[in-house]
């Protein structure tokens, strides 16, 4: 199976293994056929976006124990959805993004230049 590419088209790096996020739950913002939402963002999620989303119905900061899910606080990173992450833009609470950890599928979705106006590493 062929490397996953980022949206810079290299190899697509590590997001976060503490907490451990994907849609597959190995660290990466992989995505597959089941993979409806397209959680292929790697953010640093902060306050604000925590509580849009929260706003949204998609209660992140919350823990979830049967689900093995910690609950997330501003400065963690995890795999968005790149259309959470679009809506988060177009409301001015956009998280940053790690664009060598972004799968290259999020711009499908979200515009490279977006995206970088965004990066945590400086592309």
């Amino acid at each position: 199976m062929a490397e996953a590419e980022n949206v810079l088209g290299t190899n697509l790096e590590s997001c976060c293994t503490s907490p451990m996020t994907g849609y597959y739950r190995d660290g990466f913002c992989n995505t597959g056929g089941q993979d409806f939402g397209m959680h292929v963002v790697c953010a640093q999620v902060t306050a604000e976006f925590l509580e849009f989303t929260k706003s949204q119905g998609n209660d992140l900061s919350t823990p979830v124990p049967q689900f093995n899910f910690p609950g997330l606080k501003a400065g963690d990173r995890w795999c968005l959805c790149a259309a959470r992450w679009q809506e988060a833009l177009d409301a001015g609470v956009a998280p940053p993004v790690d664009l060598l950890a972004t799968h290259a599928r999020a711009l499908e979705v979200c515009s490279l230049e977006d995206l970088k106006q965004h990066a945590v590493i400086p592309n």
